[in-house]
């Protein structure tokens, strides 16, 4: 422990437990998974690839189909194909950084913007922009399955949206240790299922090929269109905050070792950034699923996915059999990627209440509010403008993630004005850091502004090139400008104890919060401002009137 003075503050023997009310209840929670914290090395038993294939589980959802459709419907196939190429490789590299943290220093994405340009309150911004994005595609996908629940069991959609809601809440309760199961053990039934209509199609009628091909959408004149690649990319880049979702599993990641780096970089690649393949990969499926409807049906149901596989199983089995399967795929897919939103979002609220509030109301609260909001637009019919909450909500998605990526990547490795190490304990960081807070709000501001027409009709395609390129240029403009000053409150957290391992893994050392009783590992405690003893992380969250938080340096 270090011997740094302390404030002359006698505190009585019960003082801290004052500090926290609520405390017991809100660690019970939280040791289940980590919620709000450092996930310890004592939790994370999986191995790299049980890891990997847990997060990709994650990216089952149904409404890459449906986005890749409604683009390549307006704008014809090559243009979609572009668009959902563009937003790839913008999804895949800014990705990178975010995942290489979380699962190297086991946070969550909330945890890494506190440290990497916004501040302790000023990453609120943030978690509310991922919390909405958690119940938007809960909603998206909560309605794809009632589509599907309507044309197997004749369930009104209202009914099949309140289904789809309450059927994640028993398995989203466990945290990690149920997921792991669900999304290792339905992963293979849901890839025999996807890939095997489309392996069909191609193989029994290259025709289909052709016309995919050659679709010239309904916008256009199957020509190469900048404004309808980059309309098309926009809605894509919506879907750039899933990365969040694949760090609440990677933070789980084993240390990485000289023995186990090869499969540990794999499964980072692979789970992290790499989820973007196949989210692409579906993105071009569902174009090449509606122009085939299109040629067997007609367009209606073209951007549904249940009609989507319903029509393409109809060509390769009998027809006792194509809707039940059809059915099948849904329910699997939407359970998949439902359960990740709601336990993801219920993450992000919680981390944002407790900072505003000082009080942990328990995660489950922020499962039904999720849930709540979800249920609310689906009720809305929020399927049948899609592409339009899509393309304004991705300029302010695309803002949040290449900030933090620019501030990881070029502040802290090119510039060296961010700490390289990430910090997400209160009374280390400053309250609010202008570098990422003035890049996020200027370009996402901006950029939904041109979305809107307000800088004209010319430039309303390019509102997500300019969220992604304002926030790359403000975020080392502004750590420049403020000389990276406001990253660090202080750099002594109070404890001797080297804060990483010989290997560069956070250290496994444990120690007794004075406040809650419990065992935590090094990262996840600081020196107590009045005591002799340290205090872990969520206990400094909760302390109302912060007799526990080290002062600010010198």
């Amino acid at each position: 422990m270090s011997t740094e003075p302390r404030l002359a503050v006698v505190a009585e023997p019960d003082s801290a437990q004052q500090a926290a009310p609520g405390t017991d209840q809100a660690v019970k929670e939280t040791l289940e998974d980590y919620t709000l914290r450092f996930a310890p090395r004592s939790y994370r038993r999986w191995t790299p690839m049980v890891v990997a294939t847990t997060a990709l589980g994650g990216i089952a959802y149904m409404a890459d189909f449906s986005i890749g459709a409604g683009i390549g419907l307006a704008h014809g196939t090559g243009n979609a194909l572009l668009a959902i190429a563009v937003a790839a490789v913008v999804i895949f590299v800014t990705g990178f950084p975010l995942a290489y943290y979380g699962a190297r220093y086991n946070i969550d994405l909330d945890l890494i913007t506190r440290g990497s340009g916004f501040g302790y309150f000023g990453s609120v911004l943030t978690s509310v922009i991922f919390a909405s994005f958690t119940f938007i595609f809960f909603a998206l996908e909560g309605s794809i399955m009632a589509q599907g629940l309507k044309l197997g069991l004749g369930l009104p959609l209202w009914l099949g949206y309140l289904v789809s809601t309450l059927m994640v809440i028993p398995l989203v309760i466990y945290g990690m240790t149920a997921l792991s199961k669900l999304q290792v053990w339905t992963t293979p039934i849901w890839l025999l299922l996807m890939v095997g209509p489309l392996v069909y199609l191609v193989a029994t009628d290259p025709g289909t090929v052709d016309r995919f091909l050659a679709y010239a959408g309904t916008d256009g004149d199957g020509g190469i269109n900048t404004a309808s690649v980059l309309l098309g990319a926009g809605v894509c880049l919506s879907l750039i905050a899933q990365i969040g979702e694949q760090i609440d599993y990677l933070r789980f990641m084993p240390p990485k070792t000289e023995a186990n780096k090869r499969s540990w970089w794999t499964a980072v690649v692979m789970a992290g950034p790499g989820w973007v393949v196949l989210g692409a990969l579906k993105q071009a499926i569902g174009v090449f699923l509606a122009v085939y409807i299109i040629a067997e049906v007609g367009p209606t149901a073209a951007p549904e996915p249940i009609q989507q596989f319903k029509h393409a199983f109809d060509a390769m089995m009998p027809s006792w059999l194509v809707l039940p399967l059809a059915v099948a795929l849904v329910v699997i897919s939407q359970i998949k990627i439902n359960v990740t939103n709601a336990y993801s979002g219920s993450l992000a609220w919680t981390n944002s209440f407790t900072r505003v509030t000082k009080r942990y109301p328990g995660r489950m609260v922020f499962v039904l509010v999720n849930l709540g909001f979800a249920l609310v637009l689906m009720e809305a019919d929020m399927f049948s403008f899609l592409n339009s909450i899509l393309g304004f909500y991705s300029n302010c998605a695309i803002a949040w993630v290449v900030t933090v990526a620019t501030d990881i990547g070029i502040n802290k490795y090119v510039l060296k004005l961010s700490p390289h190490a990430p910090e997400f304990r209160r009374g280390m960081l400053y309250a609010v850091n202008p570098v990422g807070v003035v890049a996020f709000v200027a370009a996402s501001g901006l950029s939904i502004a041109m979305y809107f027409n307000g800088l004209g009709d010319t430039l309303q395609p390019y509102s997500p090139v300019a969220a992604a390129v304002i926030a790359f240029v403000l975020t080392p403009l502004m750590a420049v400008v403020t000389k990276g000053r406001y990253y660090l409150r202080r750099t002594d957290d109070g404890i001797t104890e080297p804060l990483f391992d010989e290997d560069g893994n956070p250290s496994a050392v444990t120690y007794e919060c004075h406040v809650c009783r419990q065992q935590f590992e090094r990262p996840d405690v600081a020196a107590c401002r009045t005591h002799d003893a340290v205090v872990c992380s969520l206990c400094l969250s909760t302390d109302k009137v912060g007799d526990h938080v080290l002062p600010a340096a010198v």
